[in-house]
């Protein structure tokens, strides 16, 4: 059974494995707070019907709780430790969503499927609220492959470590702004950690989908080129990998692994 891998736009994926279909960092909606979406469709219905769904940080463009409402009743929802203490609404959520908090190194199970907790470099807190109370996380999902979604991180010198042996890294290569703050990967640090973690696949994300609104103007090759970007740059730091720059909707098929 080959492993397919969806982008549906910012750091919103699908990866069905084993026959365990799960969910990254949804976000369903055309504009948030100061963001308008400005490339791709939004995901269909059927996006939401999903085993799991796994939010890597408490950052309202990856923990969205309208989009956390669309999943159908008892919908495993996988969240870093301290995000129901930190988001009010979570704690809502929590009474018709199944809401399991994890920490480095912890493991849930899902079917077949294994998913671990992995360290994220990136600010966990819900901003502009509260304390540091989360950490920002990363995953590596594995069953017949296995996939590292990375959320949002900055390169860190234990990456390779941390993340083990990967078949498919989803790493984020851009952001919403005209200026990428700590913390985050841009195209050249994403084809350094490319490097790093030997993936012999990578899928670029989190680039290219939501833009403020007013700023369409303002430096727009930051809104449109990361992805081709880090496919340039991974050729010479990775030359090995096969970089997949999906367009929104798009899959990957991966084989048989052994």
């Amino acid at each position: 059974m080959p492993v397919e891998i969806t982008w549906w736009g910012h750091a919103t994926a699908t990866v069905r494995d084993s026959g365990v279909t799960l969910l990254t960092d949804p976000l369903f909606v055309r504009r948030l707070a100061h963001l308008r979406r400005r490339r791709g469709d939004l995901p269909p219905e059927s996006v939401a019907q999903v085993d799991v769904v796994l939010v890597s940080h408490l950052h309202a463009d990856h923990l969205h709780l309208p989009s956390l409402a669309r999943l159908a009743p008892g919908t495993r929802v996988v969240v870093p430790r301290g995000a129901l203490a930190s988001v009010v609404g979570l704690r809502r959520l929590a009474e018709r969503l199944r809401i399991e908090e994890v920490g480095v190194g912890d493991l849930v199970r899902v079917g077949p499927v294994t998913v671990r907790a992995v360290f994220a470099l990136h600010d966990g807190r819900r901003l502009p609220y509260g304390p540091r109370l989360a950490p920002a996380l990363g995953y590596v999902v594995e069953g017949r492959a296995r996939t590292y979604f990375a959320g949002d991180t900055g390169l860190f010198d234990s990456m390779a470590e941390e993340v083990g042996e990967v078949d498919v890294a989803l790493l984020p290569v851009g952001g919403w702004g005209p200026r990428l703050g700590e913390g985050h990967l841009n195209a050249r640090r994403a084809a350094e950690a490319l490097a790093r973690l030997k993936a012999p696949r990578a899928v670029p994300v989190h680039y290219g989908t939501y833009w403020p609104i007013g700023l369409d103007a303002v430096r727009p090759h930051e809104f449109h080129s990361p992805g081709d970007e880090f496919v340039r740059l991974a050729a010479r730091a990775a030359p090995a990998a096969a970089v997949h720059r999906l367009e929104h909707g798009e899959s990957i098929r991966l084989g048989d692994q052994g």
